[in-house]
């Protein structure tokens, strides 16, 4: 058998990951609330009026709570590959707004039917799935031909001071991997999705020192789950030499940084691309119960 890529994720992992955090998620996590709410201002650029919405990797909740509030009329389906974090998400739920759709499941295969959603959405999810093509592929099935799919992910430039700092003590995984906004821009290219629009920021947080970090993504499950990472604890020794290497990214107001670099993009509509096979797939219509 062959071994797992070192950057591979497996889901049954992350899943877990995220139920350990689901409490205390929102408490913890500035850059999903910053970056979603950035992706709520890009909805602006174009007139939508959707009636069925995905929001994909939703976590707890809050980026979908906004949605409601915009887009009243629409039916929104709060996914996420973490049951826990659905159940959190369920529970701080508008109950004045009935139309949220509570849903277990993986983004690469979404329990909606063909040509169903009006607008998909997803903030910081990405970065989480083995196979972005196939992700993509699996978007450009749900959407309607004139539908919207707006998202953001991370990309390479993501906790380099963290990264460059372990790489100076051994050549270990110990940091997530994460792709290139062109090999994003490529996927949504052969997913038959049109004119997609991407772009990059770069935003950084700053710390007291490498442990609080390191708490923080611990805190909303993003703490470095890879195939390659060592299985036994990390030396005293190797833990030291990394925080020495951390500190010349020390600024002089004496804080350390840590940089996120974002890749937004978003498409509207899709070109028909002819099934692989004659089976039709399995999934389930779009209107459904609410599960809350």
């Amino acid at each position: 058998m062959n071994p797992l890529p070192p950057n591979y994720l497996d889901k049954r992992q992350v899943s877990q990951s995220f139920d350990r955090a689901a409490l205390a998620y929102e408490l913890w996590a500035s850059l999903q609330k910053m970056v979603g709410d950035d992706l709520l201002e890009r909805l602006e650029w174009v007139k939508l009026t959707p009636r069925q919405i995905v929001d994909v990797g939703a976590g707890t909740g809050r980026l979908s709570r906004a949605l409601s509030q915009h887009y009243k009329k629409a039916d929104i389906y709060i996914v996420d590959i973490s049951e826990k974090m659905i159940i959190a998400a369920s529970k701080k739920a508008p109950r004045w707004f009935s139309k949220q759709h509570f849903v277990c499941a993986d983004a690469a295969q979404l329990p909606f039917i063909d040509d169903s959603v009006d607008l998909l959405i997803s903030n910081l999810m990405l970065q989480w799935c083995n196979d972005i093509p196939a992700v993509f592929a699996e978007f450009a099935r749900v959407l309607k031909p004139d539908g919207a799919l707006f998202f953001s992910t991370l990309g390479p430039d993501t906790l380099k001071e963290l990264r460059q700092s372990w790489a100076s003590v051994d050549n270990g995984s110990h940091v997530n991997h994460f792709l290139d906004m062109h090999d994003y821009g490529d996927a949504l290219l052969r997913a038959g999705l049109i004119n997609p629009v991407m772009d990059v920021d770069r935003l950084q947080f700053t710390y007291t020192d490498v442990k609080q970090l390191m708490k923080t993504l611990k805190q909303i499950g993003a703490h470095n789950i890879t195939a390659g990472r060592s299985r036994s604890l990390t030396g005293k020794g190797k833990f030291q030499a990394m925080l020495a290497a951390y500190e010349k990214y020390r600024s002089p107001e004496g804080l350390l940084p840590a940089t996120y670099e974002v890749v937004y993009g978003h498409t509207l509509g899709k070109r028909k691309i002819e099934p692989a096979s004659d089976a039709p797939p399995a999934a389930v219509p779009i209107k459904w119960k609410n599960k809350s």
